[in-house]
Parts: structure tokens; C-alpha cells; sequence
């Protein structure tokens, strides 16, 4: 389907311009599509709290308030299920305009696949010089090529602490080796409260979870090279301390995916947790009474030598290649970062998807939000890192790009390398080189 040519007259009202420019960035496109006949742009993501999907509203009707005949619709994706559901989007040509929140592998993926439009437009409408620095590297999968951006940063694996409890066991410092993690699950475990809220599942968050643990290991599980180098001795001890932590996690750990992770902790059935800043406002809507003794660190390393990793997914905004309307398409990608609408969602969960933007992180409208400003600190530790974050797309800045990432991840065999060797007992020699030979099957396509 071919977009319509749309006209730009003159308006006095604010524009995507005026909005940008709020937030000190430019915009180089037309302030206000008009057409023959009406348009509709569907926008596609899994993150969709009643908070978020109040902010998808607002930003859906500035944006059709500028563009009369343009409608916008907003369609619930899952966690869990996007891989198959934009596979059967992509196979029928039936695909969204816009798709958001996925991790930043995933668009590496599509974009390997050609199924996705180049970003560079709607990166040059925001203004490059307004993200962080070296935000968009990620992304630039082919060089000189952006293949989508973040809508955000996220901190995925801190650790997130009961101070109360901390103090009641006689514990004076966060946790930073697995030694010391281990025995303050030890301490504060005991009257219905367990240690820690680690998955174990076959799911993705148990292999996202593990990726970094690898990594607080000091492994890898690829080479800068993209050579595999998820059997080593790193990876040997960070199953032997993921199998000394779950005694210290309830029975039902075996079946956890991110929900009940975070809502284990959030409920008080935990001492610890591992999720991102969301811990924050849950704990504030749904257990009042633990607000004031919560607080986050980065989770632990094997020794003091090994620096933390953190695993920031890079919640994603991209277009599919066969979007209709693209020019509407990728204003409305750009119009996502619009202050008003854009604070608007990063306050839905405050500190969970983090500003990407510099200038909207320094917006007096951003601080002004009672969890930032109670939880500056953690909010501030998330921030940097995040901005210093990785994923298996991209484990160091060593490493080259992996566009098989996501593939990795959804096959589930990391998932199950943690519950065979644990769950099961199986030996550790012969799952960790299965696990290396079906990982090397999948890059090789």
C-alpha cells in the first residue's frame, strides 16, 4: 500500500516541532499530515499498566489533535508471546506501523531479516544530539544504518533490598560479592519470608536473568567474536551459586517468570529481589507499609574483582518495512518523545522505563514526581546503569552486534541449561556442551 502525499499548512497550535523543541531537540518533517482520506496508524506493545495506557491516550490524542485525519490505535502485545505473534504479522503483510518496548536483540533480529524500515528519519526528527551518548549504538546493526531506538533505558537485574530485614539480621551493607549475597538470604530467611525471587522457569526471564549471572561470573556467552563461550569454568560457577540460591526461593520459583518475580518481592514474601525500577511503584500502590525500607544496589558479583553487569533490554520503538502510511508512521514514531506524552509514561511507572532523552532527564516536569524525588538514589543508580548496560545482543562494547539474540533467547535453551543441571541434576559437562552445540545450530540459521 502506497502512503498518500500529505500537505503541511500553516497552524497556530503547538506542533511536533514546538514539542521537541520543549525538550531542547529539533525536527526536521512537516508539523501536520492532511490527506484525502482518513488514516489509521496501530501501535503495537506488550508494556500496557492502566498508568501506561493512560499516557499511550495522551500521546494518541495530541498526535490526532495535530493530524485531523490520522487515527491512532493502540493494540496489547505479550512478554512472553510477541515473537510468534509478530512472526504471523510479518507472514500475512498485515503488520503495525508502529511496535515499542521490545528489547533492543529483537529489532536486531527483524532488522537481519529485512523486516524493518530504516529508523535514521525519525532519529534525525528527534534530534540526535539529544539522546545520551552512544544510545543509538545498538542499533546500528549495519554501519550508518539505525534500525530502531530506544523509548527508554532499563536496569532489569538490580538486586532490590528489605532494609527493615537487613537491620533485624545485622546486616550493615548491601551485598556485593555472591558470598555475601548468600549469607543475607541465609540471615533474613525464616518466618515466611524466603531470600531471594530468582527465577527458574523455561522462560525468557530465567535466560535473561542467567545471561547476567554468567556475566557477574566473569564469562561470556560469546566471544567478542561471536564464537560461542558459554562452557567455561565462569559459567560452572555461576550455575553453582544459582543452585545455592534457590533454597532461599519459594518452592513456586521453578515456574517464575517477571510477574511473579516482582510480585514476590512486592508482597513481602522476599527479602531480595531482581527486577527493574517498577518495584518502586508497586510497592507504593500494593505494600505501603515496605516504602520506607526498600532500596536497590547492582547485584552482586562472583569477587570485589569482577565489575557488575547490568542488563538493560533497551525497550525499543521500530517500524515494520511493509507499514503502510510510512511518512504518518514515522512522525507519530518521533511524536512518541514529545514531552508531555513522553513524561507522562516514563511517570506511569517511575523508574522503570528510565528517560533515554538528556534533555527530558534534566526536565523540572520529569523530577517533578513523588517516587523520583523520594527514591533520587536508586533512581540515579538505575539511571547510570542503564546508560552503561548490556544485553546478549550486545555483551560488552567489545563485541560485535549479535542479531541472533533474540532467537537465542526464544528457543529457551538457556532456560533449560538452568533446569537441567539444577533442576535436574543432570551433568554439567555433557548440558553445557549440548547447550553450546544447539546455540552454534542457531547461528548458523
Amino acid at each position: 500500500m502506497t502512503s498518500k502525499p500529505f500537505k503541511t499548512p500553516a497552524i497556530p497550535r503547538r506542533t511536533v516541532l514546538a514539542g521537541l523543541a520543549a525538550a531542547g531537540a529539533t525536527a526536521a518533517m512537516p508539523m501536520r499530515l492532511s490527506a484525502q482520506e482518513q488514516i489509521t496508524l496501530r501501535w503495537w506493545s506488550p508494556q500496557s499498566s492502566p498508568e501506561q495506557l493512560a499516557a499511550y491516550q495522551t500521546q494518541i490524542r495530541n498526535f490526532e489533535a495535530l493530524h485531523e485525519n490520522v487515527k491512532v490505535v493502540f493494540e496489547k502485545t505479550s512478554d512472553e508471546g510477541y515473537a510468534p505473534q509478530l512472526a504471523a504479522a510479518f507472514a500475512s503483510g498485515d503488520v503495525p506501523n508502529v511496535v515499542t518496548h521490545l528489547p533492543s536483540f529483537a529489532v536486531s533480529n527483524y532488522w537481519r531479516n529485512g523486516l524493518l524500515a530504516p529508523f535514521n528519519d525519525v532519529i534525525d526528527m528527534i534530534g540526535q544530539d539529544k539522546f545520551y551518548p552512544g544510545a543509538n549504538d545498538i542499533y546500528e546493526v549495519d554501519a550508518g544504518t539505525y534500525a530502531g531506538t530506544s523509548i527508554g533505558n532499563s536496569a532489569a537485574n538490580v538486586i532490590w533490598l528489605r532494609t527493615d530485614l537487613m537491620e533485624k539480621a545485622g546486616i550493615d551493607k548491601n551485598p556485593r560479592t555472591w558470598d555475601e549475597l548468600l549469607d543475607a538470604c541465609q540471615k533474613m530467611q525464616g518466618g515466611g519470608i524466603y531470600g531471594a525471587a530468582l527465577p527458574y522457569g523455561r522462560n525468557s526471564m530465567t535466560s535473561l536473568i542467567f545471561i547476567g549471572v554468567i556475566h557477574q561470573a566473569g564469562g561470556q556467552v560469546f566471544a567478542p567474536d561471536l564464537s560461542v563461550a558459554i562452557d567455561s569454568p565462569e559459567t560452572r560457577d555461576a550455575l553453582e551459586f544459582y543452585r545455592a540460591m534457590r533454597e532461599f526461593c519459594p518452592p513456586g520459583a521453578t515456574n517464575y517468570t517477571w510477574g511473579d518475580s516482582l510480585t514476590a518481592f512486592v508482597a513481602g514474601a522476599c527479602a531480595t529481589g531482581i527486577y527493574t525500577g517498577r518495584v518502586l511503584t508497586n510497592v507504593a500502590e500494593q505494600n505501603p507499609g515496605i516504602a520506607d525500607h526498600i532500596t536497590c544496589d547492582l547485584y552482586p558479583t562472583k569477587s570485589v574483582d569482577i565489575e557488575p553487569w547490568t542488563f538493560n533490554d533497551f525497550p525499543s520503538v521500530m517500524i515494520p518495512a511493509q507499514a503502510p502510511n510510512m511518512e504518518a508512521t514515522k512522525q507519530f514514531a518521533a511524536f512518541l518523545f514529545d514531552p508531555e506524552g513522553y513524561i507522562q509514561q516514563l511517570h506511569a511507572a517511575p523508574g522503570h522505563v528510565l528517560p533515554v532523552l538528556k534533555s527530558i532527564n534534566d526536565d523540572p516536569a520529569y523530577q517533578d514526581n513523588p517516587i523520583i524525588q523520594k527514591y533520587s538514589a536508586e533512581v540515579e543508580l538505575m539511571s547510570q546503569a542503564a546508560a552503561n548496560g548490556f544485553n546478549l545482543g550486545w555483551e560488552s562494547r567489545d563485541h560485535q552486534p549479535n542479531t541472533m539474540a533474540g532467537e537465542i533467547v526464544n528457543s529457551g535453551v538457556i532456560a533449560e541449561l538452568v533446569q537441567r543441571v539444577i533442576l535436574n541434576d543432570e551433568n554439567v559437562d555433557q548440558v553445557l556442551g549440548e547447550t553450546t552445540a544447539r546455540i552454534e545450530d542457531i547461528m548458523a540459521g
